[in-house]
């Protein structure tokens, strides 16, 4: 079946179960160890991956792998709990198989949220960092293939993937609650496997504060359809080439869950003033 058709598949299931959805409704992804999010979520609305048509499911422990609907402090959400990663070998368009049919059933802005390993040594373990731009160097994008021209353009514009004004207002709202915000440039490698020193050294003279599996793929299809785009990662570990330590996945599941208050705090902070930007 072709790429188009699934999602309208997966968009026209979505949107027998639940109607067509608010004027201004957000949507977020949660990443490793990040699905308490979701648990703020009043009057949910539950779908498992597995009953959506044509829709991918996460392969990956942490992730619960659920759609879900509702309000969060009277603002309409979208909650996906759980995303698809490269490495699982989902290709760079099953893997932002999510992200187009959010922009299938009208959702105009995304929240992603994912746990990272910090790059730059200034940067506090378990603070949140906001995305201020992106480095792919997966060598994957999901633009490959033929366009579809109601998404957006062949060749599209990547200079403001990260919003101004949501990352402008996360700065805001991270002063007002007094939460240490990092800001810098995250990058998204293939995975599953960790970086060796020599590769830590060199992704940071490129240009990156933050390494991580996923999120940049996201951002480009979301980018691609016009939806703005809000990137907020929890650091769970530091990168120091000349003393690496081993980064177990169970203990940055821990570190995310314990950074994940601070996290909840900030997004619905911010939540709180994105339907006063759209008016």
């Amino acid at each position: 079946m072709e790429y188009h058709k699934k999602i309208h598949h997966s968009a026209a299931y979505i949107q027998e179960k639940l109607g067509k959805i608010q004027d201004g409704t957000v949507a977020f992804i949660t990443g490793t160890g990040l699905g308490g999010l979701a648990e703020a979520i009043e009057n949910p609305i539950a779908i498992p991956y597995e009953a959506i048509n044509e829709f991918p499911v996460s392969t990956v422990k942490s992730h619960a792998g659920q759609f879900i609907y509702g309000t969060i402090d009277g603002v309409p959400v979208i909650a996906l709990q759980g995303r698809f990663h490269l490495y699982e070998g989902f290709s760079a368009q099953e893997a932002t198989h999510n992200i187009r049919v959010l922009g299938e059933i009208g959702v105009k802005t995304l929240i992603l949220t994912n746990a990272v390993g910090a790059l730059n040594p200034s940067f506090e373990t378990g603070s949140p960092m906001l995305i201020e731009d992106h480095i792919n160097l997966t060598g994957h994008t999901p633009l490959r293939g033929e366009n579809v021209d109601a998404w957006g353009d062949r060749f599209p514009d990547m200079c403001a993937v990260y919003d101004p004004t949501l990352r402008a207002l996360a700065v805001d709202k991270a002063l007002e609650l007094g939460i240490r915000l990092e800001r810098g440039v995250f990058m998204q490698v293939m995975g599953p496997n960790m970086e060796t020193p020599a590769e830590t050294r060199m992704y940071r003279r490129m240009g990156a504060d933050a390494i991580g599996m996923s999120t940049c793929m996201e951002a480009i299809a979301a980018h691609h359809m016009g939806i703005r785009v809000l990137g907020i990662s929890c650091l769970t570990n530091k990168n120091l080439p000349d003393c690496m330590k081993d980064a177990p996945l169970d203990e940055v599941i821990a570190q995310a869950e314990k950074s994940s208050a601070a996290m909840t705090k900030l997004i619905r902070a911010v939540l709180k003033e994105i339907p006063g930007l759209t008016e």
